[in-house]
Order: structure tokens, then C-alpha cells, then sequence
């Protein structure tokens, strides 16, 4: 069938090489491993986790699924795809059904019920667009395909080879004559009903409401024995019908056409995140489409939040503070400093977060925002100290940047999370100011959240950002991050909490 060359993938108009496969200990350290692990949840079935780790690096294919969302974002089409879902998993269970059970005839009737499952369902989806005629590229494409698929010979040979062997089997008739333990088959000739007669019988008995005191049967999928030497008497008294079951299942094993099933997986990726974000959107919270470029390195976005920790916060949507930041001209890392809990590791996490998304093609938490694709997204946080490598934790913490920065290319991005800390002040800063100037030799976007103050005016690459305080008590954080100079008590604020004498711990002891 040639129409196959017509529709690539939802997922992507042309084949393309993905960026690169995210590194597990990357999505754990932005928590995007919980993100992806709620997004997937009850959809283990479509295998979700590949397109999920594999963010693209081309603006025109992030641009091709931002539509194919817009259009999903219509109930109507939502629904639709939904409907197609339900009836494409109902298959499927069909299908096992067919492979699972132990007679013949019975393998046959699940396997043409699975068949015809799938016919309608491929025919109201086909009907559905186009009626709703949506806008993007992807179901434009796949409208087309639909379309000439369910006039080829493939489809139209399936729903007459259906619509045959539905109406041959419906016509079959068949009396069982029961005697002790033997079991007599015969096709119907007329013989008289006695159901109706026996009924009226006892229905003069009847007098007012009674308790039922029927007891239903089960009806599993398998037949016993019994039932299956019936069916086969009955195929021996029909040998044409069930001659037409015979041909119908050999000529039709290999009805799923691959693009239908490979959509049918696909698109899940996108209903998935919108089934994900829409609690998050009801309460308040905003998504957008981010304007994205692998060219260009300025950026900046508005309104922003962790999706991770706003996902545990529902349905307190008030509860999530949100942050601005840009970067212009020759800026590129942010060097984020503040009292401890006051929101930093949290601003990392969602600078990272919102560039994985947008190359994923997500709408991202915010409310505007313009992003840069990069080839890998890379993160370097804070881990226990492993002894069975009998390296320090500061050795650690080197070779671990050490291995980011030689796989690092000026379009990744790489986050930092109170890097060296473990060290005095005066090794985090030597360290600090090695490190930053290899990424700003490099060009790539960052940041690198530290209690150095003096690295935040590094050089013209480097943007300070400030964790805040309540003015009135700076024992209580603001959680919002401000582009200003550092204040030069980060570290102070740092060796206080090391010591036990910031306010809220001298505050506690003293009660």
C-alpha cells in the first residue's frame, strides 16, 4: 500500500535524530523522573519512557508537535482520539484472548471480534477527522492517510471478509438434545419454542413483588470441554460457515497496519502530558507554547515554576511561587546565591525542567517564554559520599564535573547545584572560577547555584540572581529570585546554618 509514504509519525514530520537519550541521573536531579513517572501512570501498555527521554534539537519539529497539541486541545478531537483508545485497547484484549484460549473455533470468534473492533474504530476515527478537518501538519497527514486507507483493498477486503463470516455464523441454528450423559447436536428445523408457553404457564402464580432467588452464571471467556465438543458438532453440521471463519482468520493475521499501530502508541504521548497538566491549569497554574531556537542563546521567560513540585502541591495552586529570569547579548549562566531554603535548588530544577520540555515540544509552567534547544542537558548536584570509591566527596564532586565538561558542547546546558560545598571557601572559589570560565569558553547556558558570592561577578557571561527575604523578618524566604548583585551573605548564612546560630535555630534553642 503506498499510502504508508505519506504519513511519517505523529511524533515527527520527517525522521530525525533525537538530541541525544537523557541521562537517568540527570531527570532524578531536575525530578523529572517524577514528572514522567505521574505522566505515564496507567499507560504502561503504550511505552511511553523512550519519547520521553529523547528531547529533540530542531526548532521545526518542536514546532510540528506544538501544533498537533493546539489541535488535541479541542474536546472534540480529544475525544474522538480518546473513543479511539478505549477501542484499539479493546482489541488488544481481544486479541490476547484469541492467543490465550485452547479450542479452535473459539481462538477464531475472538480473533474476528478483535478484527472488527478494530474496523470500527478506524472508521470513526477516519470519520471523526474528517469532520473536525484539525489544523496541524501531523493530523492533516494522517487525516489524508486514514482517508485513502480505508478505501485501499487492505481495509475494504477486511470489513467485507467481516460483514460475510458476522452474518454466515448469525445464521446458524442448532437444537441440543440432553438425555442422562449424552449429548445430541442438530441443526434447527422448526421445532416448536416452549420457552413462551412455559413462561404463561407460571405466570398465573405470580402474585405481587417476590424476592429473586435466581442465581446468575459465570461466563468466562474460556469454554470446558463440553462446550467445545458442541461447537465442533455444530461446525460439522455447518461446514460452510465455519469453513469462512477458517479463511477469513488465515487471510487477515496481519490486519494492524503498522502506521495505525505505531499512532495509536504515538499520540498517547501527547495525551499523557495534557491529562497531566490539565488539574495544574484548572487551578490556576499557566502552560505556554515557549518560541523556541538551537540557534540563538537569549532567553527569557515569565512566570515560571517547578512542575514537579507544583504536581505535589495541587491543589494549592496558590501555594507555587513563580520566578522571571532572561539572559541577553553575551550573558549566559546564572549564578544563583541566597539564604539556604529560600528557593535556589528549586530555580535550577526549573531552569532545566523548562529546556527539557521544550525539547520535548511540551507546553512548558509559564506564562511566556522564549528557550533555547540544547544537544544534552546536563546537571552536576550534591551526592552522598560513596565509600565504596574511597574518594573524598570534594575528588568526587571533580571527577563528576570533570566528565560534564569534556561531553559538554556550546549547545548543552548544564546545571549546578551547591557544587563544592563540601570545601572551604577558598577551594569553592578557586574551583567555582575554573569551572564557570570552561563553560563560558564553551558558550553553553547554565547555572550553577553556589555560597561564593565573589563568582557571581565573574565575568560578562555570568548573571547574578538573589534568593529574597521578607524585609521586615529575613528569617522568612520570599522563595523569588531577583536579578541583582549578590549581598554577600550567602555564606554567612551557610556557615550560621553549619553552626547552629541562624536566627530560626538560636530562635528554637533560646524557647
Amino acid at each position: 500500500m503506498t499510502t504508508a509514504l505519506q504519513f511519517s509519525s505523529i511524533l515527527t514530520e520527517q525522521p530525525r535524530q533525537a538530541a541525544g537519550r537523557a541521562d537517568p541521573a540527570v531527570l532524578a536531579d531536575l525530578n523529572l523522573d517524577q514528572v514522567f513517572a505521574a505522566i505515564t501512570r496507567g499507560r504502561d501498555e503504550y511505552d511511553l519512557m523512550p519519547f520521553l527521554k529523547a528531547p529533540l534539537h530542531d526548532a521545526q519539529a518542536v514546532e510540528y508537535r506544538h501544533q498537533i497539541l493546539q489541535d488535541m486541545q479541542d474536546e472534540a478531537l480529544s475525544g474522538a482520539l480518546a473513543g479511539f483508545a478505549g477501542q484499539m485497547r479493546q482489541m488488544r484484549k481481544y486479541l490476547a484472548l484469541s492467543q490465550e484460549l485452547r479450542y479452535r473455533y473459539q481462538k477464531q470468534e475472538w480473533f474476528l471480534e478483535a478484527a472488527d473492533v478494530y474496523r470500527d474504530a478506524v472508521s470513526t476515527l477516519a470519520a471523526a477527522l474528517a469532520e473536525l478537518s484539525p489544523a496541524s501538519r501531523g493530523f492533516t497527514a494522517f487525516r489524508r492517510y486514514l482517508a485513502d486507507y480505508t478505501q485501499s483493498e487492505a481495509f475494504t477486503g477486511l470489513a467485507a471478509g467481516i460483514a460475510k463470516v458476522t452474518g454466515a455464523l448469525a445464521s446458524v441454528r442448532y437444537c441440543i438434545t440432553i438425555k442422562g450423559s449424552r449429548v445430541r447436536v442438530t441443526r434447527y428445523e422448526g421445532e416448536t419454542d416452549y420457552s413462551t408457553e412455559v413462561q404463561r404457564t407460571f405466570a398465573k402464580f405470580a402474585s405481587g413483588a417476590t424476592r429473586d432467588y435466581r442465581i446468575g452464571f459465570r461466563n468466562p471467556a474460556d469454554m470446558d470441554h463440553v462446550e467445545a465438543r458442541i461447537l465442533e458438532l455444530v461446525a460439522r453440521l455447518y461446514p460452510d460457515e465455519f469453513a469462512a471463519l477458517d479463511g477469513f482468520c488465515a487471510r487477515h493475521a496481519s490486519y494492524l497496519d503498522a502506521t495505525i499501530r505505531a499512532f495509536d502508541r504515538e499520540v498517547q504521548f501527547y495525551a499523557a502530558y495534557l491529562d497531566f497538566i490539565a488539574p495544574m491549569k484548572k487551578a490556576g497554574l499557566e502552560f505556554c507554547y515557549p518560541a523556541v531556537s538551537a540557534d540563538s542563546k537569549e532567553i527569557s521567560v515569565r512566570d515560571s515554576f517547578d512542575l514537579a513540585l507544583a504536581a505535589k502541591l495541587m491543589p494549592a495552586a496558590s501555594a507555587v511561587v513563580r520566578n522571571d529570569f532572561q539572559l541577553r547579548g553575551p550573558e549566559r549562566i546564572f549564578v544563583v546565591t541566597g539564604p539556604n531554603h529560600g528557593g535556589k535548588t528549586t530555580f535550577a530544577r526549573m531552569f532545566g525542567q523548562l529546556h527539557y520540555l521544550a525539547g520535548l515540544g511540551y507546553p512548558v509552567p509559564a506564562r511566556e517564554a522564549v528557550l533555547f534547544l540544547p544537544d544534552q542537558v546536563f546537571t552536576h548536584f550534591e551526592r552522598e559520599e560513596d565509600l565504596a570509591t574511597l574518594r573524598g566527596k570534594f575528588e568526587d564532586e571533580l571527577i563528576r564535573i570533570r566528565r560534564v565538561l569534556d561531553q559538554a558542547t556550546p549547545d548543552s546546558i548544564v546545571v549546578m547545584n551547591e557544587s563544592f560545598a563540601s570545601t572551604t571557601l577558598r577551594d569553592a572559589l578557586f574551583t567555582g572560577e575554573r569551572v564557570l570560565g570552561q563553560m563560558t569558553r564553551l558558550g553553553l547556558l547554565g547555572v550553577y547555584v553556589t555560597f561564593v558570592d565573589e563568582l557571581s561577578s565573574l565575568n560578562e557571561a555570568t548573571v547574578s540572581m538573589v534568593g529574597t527575604v521578607v524585609p521586615d523578618n529575613p528569617a522568612e524566604r520570599t522563595y523569588k529570585l531577583v536579578r541583582k548583585p549578590a549581598d554577600g551573605l550567602a555564606y554567612a548564612a551557610a556557615i550560621a546554618g553549619k553552626y547552629g546560630l541562624t536566627y530560626r535555630q538560636l530562635k528554637e534553642r533560646l524557647s
